[in-house]
């Protein structure tokens, strides 16, 4: 879960992100800006008093106010006011661009009631390193102290103060929980002060962070702020498969992805015919199957075949022609005439010269089963150097043939009729 500038390290510790070499805050890139404007040698004719401050990482962000005696610049670790002693945190953007991400959260200038105090020192830094090294053990006992009051309740992430002196459990749940008991506990076995704060699935995924099926970190963690209602009938515009499984993210919702490209598909399908599930021909009726919206083709199959005949694929503006048509009460002769030869361009790069020879592997040894010549019911040792199996038996034995053992092959002889 790192970024790029993890390569660019000096020694064993990497240089691009903050954990140290050890990512298990979840990612390096959680919801992180890029202040260009102080990249840059001009000087801010307009001085902006308000700021930024970016903590743990980015999983939370708060603005206030920067004081001319301090005069915090963008990447300085800052000491905060808090309504409960003071916090630590990096200051993320400055100037202009905090107007801005001030609009963007619908916050004004008045809403903005805390000061930066001053720069931290490494005494500092060493308490909200501690600090961060208490979150996990605490998140553990947190989670297990919870179970045994059979809360309905997860606890996703614990976060505590730079000063130590609060610590936040973010959890999900799907109704009201009652948990006064439960932070009498927290209390009586953290000393602190606790704050319990309710999120949702996808928020929790962000504060934990992680890796998508894309191969790059998840955007609730990275970039995205605001979550907007996913439902399957954005899967069924883009032609997806309606698989539950391969749908949700790891939050165990729709993943947001789907609205992504979801109003370029649904340009894309204003041009396509409307109402077109079912086409007349003079060869029987025909029903739509699937829609290729890159290459501007629906295919057909007729209903004789139980949807395991073969597909037509048509052109869309034909496909128009045929609704006219059918309208007039007129039928096109068959699909198999107008299909549209879905075969590759010529142009298209072939690979067939790149094999250089044949691969042959050698053959599969099949090993051979031992047969078990052994009866089934046990064998007897041998007498007189002959074997004796279950049914061979001698004198008044209870076997089947109870007047001894006959020649193989020589009939029972037949009782006289008296």
């Amino acid at each position: 879960m790192g970024c790029g500038a993890c390569s660019s390290h000096s020694g064993s510790t990497p240089s691009g992100c903050n954990s140290q070499g050890g990512c298990a805050s979840g990612g390096c890139n959680r919801l992180n800006t890029f202040d260009w404007l102080s990249q840059l040698d001009i000087p801010d004719p307009s001085s902006y008093n308000l700021v930024e401050v970016s903590f743990k990482h980015g999983s939370r962000k708060g603005f206030f106010r920067n004081p001319d005696r301090v005069r915090a610049n963008t990447g300085d670790m800052v000491i905060v006011d808090s309504n409960t002693g003071y916090d630590i945190g990096r200051v993320s953007l400055t100037g202009e661009l905090v107007r801005v991400q001030m609009k963007k959260k619908k916050t004004t200038e008045k809403h903005v009631l805390y000061n930066i105090q001053r720069q931290a020192n490494e005494r500092d830094l060493d308490r909200l390193a501690e600090a961060r090294d208490l979150e996990m053990p605490t998140l553990v006992r947190a989670r297990a102290i919870a179970a045994s009051l059979n809360l309905n309740m997860k606890i996703g992430d614990v976060e505590y103060q730079g000063d130590r002196r609060k610590a936040s459990f973010y959890y999900t749940a799907e109704g009201r929980v009652d948990f006064r008991e439960l932070i009498r506990h927290f209390a009586r076995e953290f000393r602190v002060k606790v704050e319990m704060r309710q999120i949702g699935a996808r928020q929790e995924s962000g504060l934990i962070g992680g890796l998508g099926p894309c191969g790059r970190e998840l955007c609730c963690s990275t970039w995205l702020t605001d979550f907007k209602s996913v439902n399957t009938a954005a899967a069924r515009y883009q032609n997806l498969a309606i698989n539950q499984s391969k749908l949700s993210g790891q939050c165990g919702r729709l993943k947001c992805c789907l609205n992504f490209e979801l109003d370029t598909y649904l340009d894309a399908l204003g041009d396509f015919p409307q109402d077109v599930d079912r086409l007349k021909t003079q060869e029987g009726l025909t029903h739509l199957v699937k829609t290729d919206i890159f290459k501007g083709l629906m295919y057909f199959a007729y209903d004789r075949d139980h949807g395991r005949g073969k597909l037509y694929a048509l052109d869309k503006e034909r496909v128009k022609e045929f609704v006219e048509m059918n309208k007039r009460g007129e039928f096109p002769v068959s699909l198999a005439v107008e299909q549209v030869i879905t075969s590759p361009v010529d142009d298209e790069p072939s690979f067939d010269d790149a094999v250089t020879g044949v691969i042959e592997l050698p053959p599969d040894k099949k090993r051979k089963k031992k047969r078990n010549n052994k009866p089934r019911g046990g064998s007897r040792p041998p007498r007189d150097g002959k074997p004796s199996g279950p049914n061979q038996r001698s004198g008044g034995g209870g076997g089947r043939n109870k007047g001894g053992n006959r020649p193989p092959g020589k009939p029972k002889p037949d009782k006289p009729n008296n």
